[in-house]
């Protein structure tokens, strides 16, 4: 009961502390779950038949990091209908910018399942002008870390280790809505895929 009693009161006093001082590090009480919960991860599925993900809720972005875990699984094996439409970008992850449409300024991460590999590329709208660049592959079943960073006149795109820059049409941070999972191209989900996504 005293042990208890004391932790309680460690914990107010440190409470305290890092409301009075907002640089507070994070402290961990002797006994108590070390750190902050792990982030939660969620998976986004798109239907045969579909462009878009289950889970798509409206969101404004304004960071200049956006950093995430993503994880492709077997259903990321796809064919089209038409030959040509194989080499299509699907779209993962990013944010619309610029205070405008998706389509007129955006930067996200895209994907496609060619020549027996599955690709990242670099994708992002300046001004109404499409662009992208080819990253890197990632395995099935394997959690891949990317990073987009908003600079000035620039976006940064890392896959891991592997980085590739495309221009960007404003400064500043970020000034846009969330992007989510999209399957196209020009053709929707040959069937259902799913892909799971950690916010870091």
């Amino acid at each position: 009961m005293l042990t208890q009693l004391r932790k309680c009161i460690i914990t107010c006093a440190l409470v305290t502390v890092c409301i009075v001082s907002p640089s507070c590090d994070l402290i961990t009480v002797p006994g108590s779950n070390e750190g902050l919960p792990e982030p939660a991860t969620t998976v986004y599925t798109i239907k045969k038949g579909s462009h878009y993900a289950t889970s798509n809720p409206l969101k404004r972005n304004s960071n200049s990091i956006i950093r995430f875990e993503a994880t492709f699984d077997s259903t990321a094996v796809y064919k089209t209908q038409a030959t040509e439409n194989q080499g299509d970008i699907n779209k993962l992850y990013g944010i619309s910018d610029c205070n405008s449409p998706h389509q007129t300024n955006s930067a996200r991460f895209g994907w496609r399942w060619l020549e027996n590999r599955l690709e990242i590329h670099a994708y992002s709208y300046i001004n109404g002008t499409r662009q992208s660049t080819y990253i890197g592959s990632v395995e099935l079943g394997r959690a891949s870390t990317y990073e987009l960073e908003l600079k000035d006149g620039l976006y940064v795109f890392t896959l891991d280790e592997k980085q590739v820059t495309l221009p960007r049409g404003c400064s500043g941070a970020g000034n846009g809505y969330q992007l989510y999972p999209y399957f196209g191209g020009d053709e929707a989900a040959p069937h259902e895929i799913n892909i799971k996504i950690k916010v870091l």
